[in-house]
Parts: C-alpha cells; sequence; structure tokens
C-alpha cells in the first residue's frame, strides 16, 4: 500500500529514535529481539491513538525486521503480524488483514500450544474479522473456543477473558440475540471495573457496548447515561480526537437524532465532523 513521502519519512524517523533511546537506556547496540520488542509497542501506542497512517508503516518495518532477524514463527514476529492484521481490520481492509490473522493464528498454535495466551488473543482477532465480514457462524465457533479456553486457562475475570466474553457479546447483537448479549455485557463491564477501572479503554468500550444494546432494543433512557458516562470519561483520558471519543460523539448524537432531539443532536455531529 503506497504511503504518502512526508508519513514515510515520519515513520522512519520513529523507528529511528525509538533505536536511539534504546541503545542509551542499555549503553549498548541493542539485540534484534530488544528492537522488535521496542518497535512492537510503539505500534500499538500508535494504534491506540488513532494514528493509523504512521502506526500502519511502522507495523510493517517492524514485521520485516522480525521475519529476518527473528525467524517467522518466533513469538515476537507473531505479534508483529497480529498488530499489522490489527491495523488493516481497524481501517476496513479486510481481504489484507485476513491472510495475516490466519498465518499468526497458525503458528501460534503450532509454536506456543492451543492454549497460549496469545494463540487465545489469535483466536479473537480472526473471529472478529469474521464477525465484521458477516461470516457469524465461523466467528461464533472460534470465539466460543476461546472464552472456554481462557476462563480455564487464565481465570474467568483475567483481561484476555473479559475480552473475549465481550467479542462474544458483540456477536450475539450483531444477530439480535439481544437476550444472550446482555448479561455477558453486563458481567464485563462490572469486571471491567474492578479490575482496570472505570475510565480504562476498555471499560469504555463495554459501556458504549452495553449503550448499544440498549439502544438496539429501543430503550433509550437506559443507554442515554452510558453514552453520557462514555463520552465524558473518553474525553479525558484519550482526547477529543481519538477515535473512540468520535465514536461516542456519534453514539449519543444517534440517540439524541432518533429520539427527535435535534438541538441536542447537531452540536455533537458538528464537533465529530471537525475532529474527523
Amino acid at each position: 500500500m503506497q504511503q504518502s513521502p512526508n508519513i514515510t519519512e515520519e515513520s522512519n524517523a520513529i523507528v529511528n529514535a525509538t533505536i536511539k533511546k534504546l541503545r542509551e537506556e542499555i549503553g549498548r547496540e541493542p539485540d534484534s529481539e530488544a528492537i522488535v520488542k521496542a518497535l512492537n509497542k510503539i505500534a500499538v501506542w500508535l494504534y491506540e491513538k488513532g494514528e493509523y497512517p504512521l502506526a500502519e508503516p511502522v507495523a510493517r518495518i517492524v514485521l520485516e525486521l522480525a521475519e529476518r532477524a527473528l525467524g517467522k514463527e518466533h513469538p515476537d514476529t507473531l505479534i508483529s503480524l497480529n498488530n499489522l492484521a490489527g491495523l488493516y481490520e481497524a481501517k476496513g481492509h479486510y481481504s489484507e488483514a485476513g491472510p495475516l490473522y490466519q498465518r499468526a493464528l497458525a503458528m501460534n498454535k503450532r509454536v506456543l500450544g492451543a492454549e497460549h495466551p496469545n494463540t487465545l488473543t489469535s483466536l479473537n482477532n480472526l473471529a472478529e474479522l469474521y464477525q465484521a465480514q458477516g461470516r457469524y457462524g465461523q466467528a461464533e465457533l472460534l470465539l466460543q473456543r476461546a472464552l472456554a479456553t481462557s476462563e480455564r486457562v487464565l481465570g474467568t475475570e483475567h483481561p484476555r477473558t473479559l475480552t473475549s466474553l465481550n467479542n462474544l457479546a458483540g456477536l450475539y447483537q450483531a444477530q439480535s440475540r439481544y437476550e444472550e448479549a446482555e448479561p455477558l455485557y453486563q458481567r464485563a463491564l462490572s469486571a471491567r471495573k474492578r479490575i482496570l477501572g472505570v475510565e480504562h479503554p476498555d471499560t469504555l468500550t463495554s459501556l458504549n457496548n452495553l449503550a448499544g444494546l440498549y439502544y438496539a432494543q429501543g430503550h433509550y433512557g437506559e443507554a442515554e447515561p452510558l453514552y453520557q458516562r462514555a463520552l465524558s470519561a473518553s474525553e479525558r483520558m484519550l482526547g477529543t480526537k481519538h477515535p473512540g471519543t468520535l465514536i461516542s460523539l456519534k453514539n449519543l448524537a444517534m440517540l439524541y437524532q432518533t429520539e427527535g432531539r435535534y438541538s441536542e443532536a447537531k452540536p455533537l455531529h458538528d464537533r465529530a465532523m471537525l475532529s474527523s
């Protein structure tokens, strides 16, 4: 995928600055594994900030380095593979994300085992992609397997287990299976608030998800305070231009519009447009 010269230049500068900082921290030339770990963290950080145009070339660079220096089946290479696939998925490039997720899952199972946390992450990632493509039956099988294994191996309140729980609830909601989705969303939200804190990005995702479920059922009075809490916390913790904040803005605006509260919906729509 073609990148603009400015983006390529900036991403290369980020890579070089990361390696320089690592060199200064350890007082010697870092080995390839240390560089890959550091660059993977930077790619994830850029992704979480919503800086997709910058995150993608960094993720490409680190994957190429990892495959060349560490080998295609090294755990850090598989993390790099998942990271790049996640970026493609976030941008809606499903045909590019799919083969990378499938490769990562197959190699994680072979190298780390079917119950390793990284393998469970790969299961969740591929399931999310299938759901986005409308392949619900395939997605459900993967998510049920990931959730059952995660509960057994990591425990019922481990963050990875809660991700599986949340993802399965989302799949049920996408199919209008609301009665099956609601208790899973509530369980994930309750545990995330207790374990991660009320303003953690994952907790805010759970708030938005439960609110979205109520909205889909026409329970607007229950959805509104959850959307408002999610937006307020997201603006404070992530910033006004973060993709997660924009989602919260659009969700609340959509609710107001559906209720005919156009004077309240318009400023939210305008803010979302200005921040996009």
